[in-house]
Parts: structure tokens; C-alpha cells; sequence
């Protein structure tokens, strides 16, 4: 035997992760075990965050575990998250210690009780300095080492005060996060006017902005208070069909463009997107409605602009107006 091979190391062992939901923010990471069986039912878990002990749920029984290993890679999780066009990225988070036991449930509510007047404190010590904040919610880490507390600003707010009368009240450390509405909605809301629990809360990690085009496209009603979420912006559902809209659309003619049917020649004056019915005037001046596939366009509209590029070119300002919400 060669010396290279004697002194050869060992191929290291594959590690297993499971995928884990942890937090008030319902945060995805991935977390190292040593379990060969992981339960297909919805289990919670104790983990090991860089915050400290915190209690998640498994998520992926649907996606069944093999071998104590999740069934999908990290690239395809990636690739999911990518092809959906959502903009989130789940990295390594810590590692699995246990799981929960009826103690650590309980001791989940006591800790939530406990936050609710820690929270009560906290803004009682804003009003007092004249903070120009909200304080939304607080999250007392599971094993005691950190209490977070959320608050929404239209700035920058100098809390170093703040912070001080805290740590001195309950004696831990304390952290500070600013969020937005859509972030309060997910830690607040409940049921939407759809009768459903908002979407941000039961399954929604993160969407790309949703404007007024959408709304307009779908013939939604321009009620603000109907095409408002509970975060009082344009509701996440509304970009959930704008790519279909988006290519039936497309695929109809513009407005006062010359078509032929059987019933003869026709000027376009308006198209129904979900039926792909195009409403035609004749030169009698009769109106007719007909399928798209059965009319053929003639010439277009001269001198028009093109209604799709005025369309895209207000979807950035509609989305920046969304934004500033």
C-alpha cells in the first residue's frame, strides 16, 4: 500500500436537512438533523437560529421525506422559487434539536402572553420619548435570549433611548425591526373579503408589486376600498391572473381596427379579454359580437398609439404609486 493511500480521508457523509418555518415573520431555512424518519403529518420542531432556540413547523409533507432527507434539493427549491418569479432565497438556518413536546407548546404561550405586555410596555416608553413610531407586535425569542419588537416609521428613528429603558425593564436583549404595511398585514390580519385568511399569512413568502393596471385589465372595480387588502394596498391576488389577462389580451385586436367576419367588413370598438369576444360596428352602423378566431383584421388603426405600450409604460408609475402606499 502506497503512502497516499494510507494517509486517504474518509468521503464525508451526506448531511440531511429538513425544510422548517420559524418566527412571527414565518421565515423558510434549512436545518441540519440526524433523524431517519421525519412525520408526514404537520409536526412542530425546537431549532437552533442564530437568534437562539425558536419553535417552527416542517413544512413539505406533501413532498415527502426520504430517508430523513428532504425530497427536494436546494437548486430545486431555488429553481421553484425562480420560476414563480418570486424574489426569495432559502439558506441554511441553523440546526434541529428536537421535537416540540407538549411543554414547549405550552411554553410557546406563555412566552406570547408575556409579549403582549412587553409590547403594552414598550409603547407606553414611545409615547413618553414622542417616538415617530408604531409599535406592531412583539416576538420573545423561545429560549429567552432576545425579545423582538416590530414598528413601522416613515424614517429613520433614533430608539438607542428606547432600547435602554427596555433592556433595563426585562433584563434581556433587545432588537428593533422596521417593516411595512404589507409586513404588518402578515403579523395582524386574519380573514379577507374573500372569506379566506390572507394570503401574506397562510402560504405568501413574497410577490412582486402589484399596480392599478392589473386592476384595470381585469375589470375589477377602482373602489379603493374594495381593491384593498388588509394592508390598505392593491391586493396581492390581483397579480395572480395578470399574465393570463396579459396574453389573451394580446391576442385581440386594438380599438377601431378593420377586421373581416362573415358577416362582412367592421370596425373593432371593443374586446372582452376572458371571452375573446370582439365587439364589431358595420358601416350600417349595426353591432355585432364575434369570436376573435373568426375574424380576419384587415388593416390597423393609423396614427394610434399602441394601447399595450401605454399600458406598460403606466405599470411602472402605477407600481412606484403602489410603493409609496
Amino acid at each position: 500500500m502506497t503512502e497516499t493511500a494510507a494517509i486517504k480521508p474518509k468521503q464525508a457523509k451526506n448531511k440531511k436537512y429538513m425544510l422548517v418555518s420559524f418566527g412571527r415573520m414565518n421565515t423558510l431555512g434549512w436545518f441540519e438533523h440526524h433523524e431517519n424518519n421525519v412525520p408526514k403529518l404537520p409536526s412542530r420542531v425546537v431549532v437552533k437560529t442564530e437568534r437562539g432556540l425558536e419553535l417552527g413547523r416542517i413544512v413539505g409533507q406533501s413532498c415527502p421525506y426520504r430517508g430523513g432527507q428532504f425530497k427536494l434539493s436546494p437548486e430545486q427549491i431555488k429553481k421553484y422559487f425562480s420560476d414563480s418569479e418570486i424574489d426569495i432565497v432559502v439558506e441554511e438556518a441553523g440546526k434541529f434539536i428536537r421535537y416540540a413536546t407538549a411543554d414547549d407548546i405550552s411554553e410557546e404561550k406563555h412566552l406570547r402572553k408575556i409579549s403582549e405586555e412587553e409590547l403594552k410596555c414598550c409603547r407606553r416608553f414611545v409615547e413618553e420619548l414622542h417616538l415617530p413610531m408604531k409599535i406592531v407586535d412583539a416576538e420573545h425569542i423561545f429560549g429567552g435570549e432576545r425579545l423582538i419588537f416590530y414598528f413601522m416609521s416613515d424614517g429613520r428613528v433614533d430608539f438607542r433611548e428606547l432600547v435602554k429603558r427596555i433592556a433595563h425593564e426585562h433584563q434581556t436583549r433587545i432588537e428593533m425591526r422596521q417593516i411595512g404595511s404589507r409586513d404588518e398585514a402578515r403579523l395582524l390580519g386574519d380573514i379577507e373579503s374573500c372569506g379566506q385568511e390572507c394570503c401574506c399569512i397562510r402560504f405568501l413568502k413574497a410577490l412582486k408589486p402589484v399596480n392599478m393596471r392589473m386592476a384595470k385589465m381585469q375589470k375589477a372595480t377602482l373602489d379603493p376600498s374594495k381593491i384593498s387588502g388588509y394592508c390598505g394596498r392593491l391586493k396581492c391576488c390581483l397579480r395572480y391572473e395578470d399574465k393570463t389577462y396579459t396574453d389573451l389580451k394580446n391576442g385581440l385586436p386594438r380599438k377601431n381596427t378593420v377586421v373581416k367576419t362573415a358577416h362582412g367588413q367592421g370596425r373593432v370598438i371593443d374586446t372582452q379579454i376572458l371571452t375573446q369576444l370582439v365587439m364589431i360596428e358595420q358601416a350600417d352602423g349595426t353591432k355585432i359580437a364575434v369570436p376573435v378566431d373568426e375574424l380576419e383584421e384587415i388593416s390597423a388603426p393609423a396614427g394610434e398609439k399602441d394601447e399595450q405600450g401605454d399600458a406598460a409604460g403606466s405599470e411602472g408609475q402605477d407600481g412606484a404609486e403602489d410603493k409609496k402606499q
